[in-house]
């Protein structure tokens, strides 16, 4: 339910983009989008007026509106996936990205003799960074944590020459994977978004959170959902 409250209000014709103003905001409300500052997120902003000193353009103010209320919990979200940004370079092996770049032989000889097509590290969506190289014009793939026990040709039919994410719907925070998956769209080139999810109804949400995220990001990227039985086959594409 929106309330009167404090909310940042920025001037998009005296913003130039410098970013100072995103770096200053704990909560993540403002990013930089095609070239301008953007409050992305009411929500977020708490209208204390951390980045009006930041702004050397003077293109931010506060103004009293009807907005959502404020959402601490995201604040605190926010602050933890920075320090997961942080912590990918310390030398945890969980954390550190590679990208494995496998030639056309390869990955054809691999899909022959059922040896791994995945091209880089990590793959959980809530330690990948938004910026990671490996995210740049990909084939995105979206996948439900059973899916890979479910359906054993996994690697052969959906992971070859793809940039894969896994999340869980139901047991990880669905908020946090929302706007980490809205952050990566808006900041990384996707050419298409795949959801392969399990049959059972609480998997039907990890497809919810791409859309969401789309919509968010305002990208207009196709997006096609694959859903995958409980005995391993495909019911639908």
């Amino acid at each position: 339910m929106e309330t009167d409250r404090k909310i940042v209000k920025i001037d998009e014709e005296k913003c130039d983009g410098c970013g100072l103003c995103a770096e200053a905001c704990a909560e993540g409300a403002i990013q930089i989008i095609d070239g301008k500052a953007r409050l992305v997120n009411e929500s977020h902003c708490d209208g204390l007026g951390a980045c009006l000193g930041e702004c050397p353009q003077g293109a931010i103010t506060l103004e009293e509106k009807r907005a959502e209320p404020y959402k601490e919990r995201a604040m605190h979200h926010h602050k933890t996936q920075k320090k997961l940004a942080e912590a990918t370079k310390c030398s945890c092996p969980s954390m550190q990205i590679a990208h494995f770049d496998r030639k056309a032989a390869e990955v054809a000889f691999r899909c022959e003799h059922n040896q791994s097509m995945l091209g880089h590290w990590p793959v959980q969506l809530a330690l990948v960074p938004p910026d990671a190289l490996f995210l740049k014009g990909a084939e995105l793939l979206l996948v439900s944590d059973c899916v890979p026990f479910a359906y054993a040709d996994f690697h052969r039919d959906f992971l070859s020459g793809k940039s894969v994410l896994v999340a869980c719907p139901k047991l990880d925070d669905t908020q946090a994977h929302l706007d980490k998956l809205a952050l990566i769209l808006r900041k990384s080139t996707i050419k298409s978004i795949t959801v392969v999810r399990m049959e059972v109804p609480c998997c039907s949400g990890l497809t919810a959170i791409a859309r969401q995220a789309l919509k968010l990001s305002q990208k207009d990227i196709p997006l096609k959902e694959v859903v995958i039985g409980i005995r391993g086959d495909i019911l639908g594409e």
